[in-house]
Parts: C-alpha cells; sequence; structure tokens
C-alpha cells in the first residue's frame, strides 16, 4: 500500500503527467455527461418501460454494450460500434485490396490515412444503424412510438444527431489518444463498461441471496486473477547479439505474449454476434414465412440475451477467428527476423533470415490458438456459471461479464504500462 501511495505521489508531482491523466478524467466525465443528453423528440419514459417492465433482454444486452446510453435514448444511442464495425471492414479491406495493403506499409503516413478512411466509412455506418436501431426500439415498444419513425423527414434529424453523438466519441477518443494518457477508443469503451457494474451491483443484491452474491463475488475475482496472470504471460524467445565492443556475445529475449491481441478480438466478435438477433428482431413480423422461419431460428439459437450451445459455439469460434485474423495483421515474423538479422543477432538453433521467420511464425501461431481458447474461454464459461448459480433460469448474472473483465483489465494493463513509461521517461530527462 505504501509503494502504491508512493507511485501516486511521484506521478502527482510530474506536472506533464498530471495534466494528461486530468485531460483525460474530463473527458471521460463529458463521455458520461453526453449519455445522459437524450435525443430530441424521444420518449424517454417509454424507453425505461420498455427495457425495465418488458424484461426485452436484446435491448438490455445492447444497452450494457453502449454503457447505458439506451436507457436515455441519448445522442451517442450508437456507442462507438458503428466505429469497430468500420474498423473490422479497414481491416479485412487491408487484406483484400493492394492499396490499403501498402497504405500499413507506409508507417506512420500511412496509418493516418487509413485512420482517416475509418473515420470517413462511420458516418454512413452510423447513419444506417441509427435509424434500424430506433425502427427496432419502436418494433419493441408496446406502450407507442418511442421515437416518430412513421415520418422520414423527423426521423433524419434525429439519426443525423446519432451520427453526430458517435462522431463525437471518436473525436473524444482521438483527444485522449492525442493529449491525454492515451488509447483513447480502449478508455471509452473501458468507461461504459465500468459505468453499469453499479447497476449490475444493485440488481444483484435485490434480487439474490446473500449465497449468490458471495458466490459472484468470488467468481469474478478468481476471474480477474486469472485473467490478469495470462495477459501478462509471455514466451521468451532467446536472442543473442555478436557485441562488438567487447568482442564477445549479448543475451537477450523476444517476448511475444500469451495474449497478443488483447481485448481486440472480444470487442470485434461483440460487434458481429449482436447484430444477427437485432436482424431477427425486425424479420420477426414479416408476413413471409421464411423470413419468419429464419428469425425465429436465431432468436432461438443465436441470441445474446438468451445464450444457447449454438451461441457459445459461434461466440468462441468468433473470438479464436478474429484473434487468428488480428495476430496475422500486427505480427509480421519477416519484419522481426530481418531486424533480428540486421543487429547481428540470431536466435539459438536457427539461421537468421528465413529459419528464424519459420520458427517464429510457427511458434506465434501456437502462442495465438492458446491466447484465442484463453480469450473464448473467459467469454463463454461465465455464461454457463450464470445459468448454474441460478439454478438454469439464467436471471442471475456476474457484475461485470466475462468479455468485460477482460476489457477492462487489458486497458487497465495498458493504463499502468503508459504511466510507467511516462515516469521512466521523466526520470531519464532529469539525468
Amino acid at each position: 500500500m505504501e509503494k502504491i501511495l508512493t507511485t501516486i505521489k511521484h506521478v502527482w508531482n510530474i506536472k506533464g503527467l498530471r495534466d494528461k491523466i486530468l485531460f483525460t478524467f474530463l473527458i471521460l466525465i463529458l463521455f458520461r455527461v453526453l449519455a445522459h443528453i437524450t435525443i430530441p423528440g424521444a420518449d424517454v419514459d417509454k424507453i425505461k418501460f420498455l427495457l425495465q417492465n418488458q424484461g426485452n433482454s436484446t435491448l438490455s444486452v445492447f444497452s450494457l454494450l453502449t454503457g447505458g446510453a439506451m436507457e436515455n435514448f441519448s445522442i451517442i444511442l450508437m456507442g462507438l460500434t458503428p466505429y469497430i464495425n468500420a474498423s473490422i471492414i479497414m481491416q479485412l479491406l487491408g487484406v483484400i485490396v493492394p492499396s490499403i495493403e501498402n497504405l500499413k506499409k507506409e508507417g506512420e503516413s500511412g496509418q493516418k490515412k487509413i485512420s482517416q478512411y475509418t473515420r470517413l466509412l462511420t458516418v454512413p455506418l452510423a447513419f444506417v444503424q441509427s435509424y434500424g436501431m430506433m425502427m427496432l426500439v419502436n418494433r419493441f415498444s408496446t406502450a407507442g412510438n418511442i421515437v416518430p419513425t412513421d415520418n422520414i423527414v423527423a426521423m433524419i434529424p434525429l439519426m443525423i444527431t446519432v451520427t453526430a453523438g458517435t462522431m463525437l466519441l471518436v473525436w473524444l477518443g482521438e483527444l485522449i489518444s492525442e493529449k491525454g494518457i492515451g488509447n483513447g477508443i480502449s478508455l471509452l469503451i473501458f468507461a461504459g463498461i465500468v459505468s453499469t457494474v453499479p447497476t449490475q451491483m444493485a440488481g444483484a443484491f435485490q434480487s439474490s441471496t446473500a449465497p449468490v452474491i458471495i458466490g459472484l463475488a468470488i467468481a469474478t475475482l478468481l476471474l480477474t486473477l486469472f485473467i490478469v496472470y495470462v495477459s501478462e504471460g509471455d514466451r521468451r524467445v532467446p536472442v543473442i547479439y555478436a557485441s562488438r565492443a567487447s568482442k564477445g556475445q549479448q543475451k537477450s529475449f523476444l517476448p511475444l505474449k500469451i495474449n497478443q491481441a488483447g481485448m481486440i478480438p472480444i470487442i470485434f466478435a461483440i460487434s458481429i454476434i449482436s447484430f444477427p438477433s437485432i436482424i431477427a428482431q425486425i424479420l420477426s413480423t414479416s408476413e413471409k414465412e421464411g423470413l419468419k422461419t429464419v428469425s425465429d431460428f436465431i432468436l432461438k439459437n443465436i441470441n445474446p440475451a438468451s445464450p444457447t450451445l449454438w451461441y457459445n459455439i459461434l461466440y468462441a469460434s468468433l473470438i479464436i477467428g478474429f484473434t487468428f485474423f488480428y495476430i496475422s495483421i500486427v505480427f509480421d515474423p519477416k519484419k522481426i527476423a530481418d531486424n533480428i538479422q540486421k543487429r547481428s543477432g540470431f536466435v539459438p538453433g536457427y539461421r537468421p533470415g528465413t529459419e528464424t521467420e519459420k520458427f517464429l511464425g510457427a511458434t506465434m501461431g501456437r502462442l495465438c490458438f492458446w491466447g484465442g481458447l484463453f480469450l473464448a474461454f473467459v467469454a463463454v464459461v461465465p455464461l454457463f456459471f450464470e445459468k448454474w448459480i441460478s439454478g438454469g433460469a439464467g436471471s442471475v448474472s456476474l457484475f461485470i461479464s466475462g468479455a468485460g473483465l477482460i476489457i477492462v483489465v487489458s486497458v487497465v494493463l495498458d493504463l499502468i504500462r503508459r504511466i510507467n513509461a511516462q515516469l521512466v521517461m521523466h526520470d531519464y530527462e532529469k539525468l
């Protein structure tokens, strides 16, 4: 405890770092304020009635993903979902389209162009998704329309407002990355998830017994420790460099993390798997028998609100698939092997160049498998635990979901690393 207090005092005494942290907190507070600004013309009482009394769990799940913005039908109704979807599309295009792939090789300038394209793509996605979400909410409501979807002239300003809200969040995230502590988009997602924890805890205390609450607390703690342990684990590949100064060799290592992809596959998987149930809800009232059959199948088997075995298998498969996909983009064994060779280094037992490249690729492939399995395990197993502890009814949930916990832990660990890096840089500049 004394060491923690000393570190906090040290951080506070560094003006540059203190200003960055305060700026980040102000942006996060603004984000939470925006979540309570209702879209003009929306009936908040009806949306609260829909979420609380009609028990529409599909919308409740989406509300948790957007940090409760759904409950207030706020101007940031869609959260960062359109931006995440745009990022996924750009990542896929980077594999298919050569020009985008070339931009990735241009370094920082290329990445800036890709970021610009992602922002531009977010605008039409947010506009279209806002219309779909408003139509969906009205379709669920039995107390009348929450927004005037029957009047397109009245709908367009609302859609523009929601789109602007999403782009405002993207801008705030980039401000945190540039002027704050960094990793802005992830911090906003983190803040949205953490903001739902008090509501989850209050619900658990009201509807559960003391043994169930204790069980949930223990499970959450154990899951957190497990996530931290695996997230910090790595495979240290030994590397030996020739030293001209000492006419000998310098031993070092290349750390390859087990969970190299971090929280990205989880975010991608949640974004993808949430859409089938939303589309199915829209198609559920279709007069065409074929569409209605497909809709019923999706709502029964692939619904985040009531996860079945098929849902969990698909969810886990998406996480593992996105893990391999993301690692294939960010980890380049050829580039790493070339860098080792240029610095007159080698991995013991492997020749510099192609052999080292193949070894690194194979090693990362194995780590990627276990990392993807770890992410899938943490995301899916709590769903079975919740059903078991509630006697199969599925009415009890952890204070924070497995997927949410991975995101929270990943962001916190990254935040600690960034602060430590700033402290080291400050102490180095003082020398």
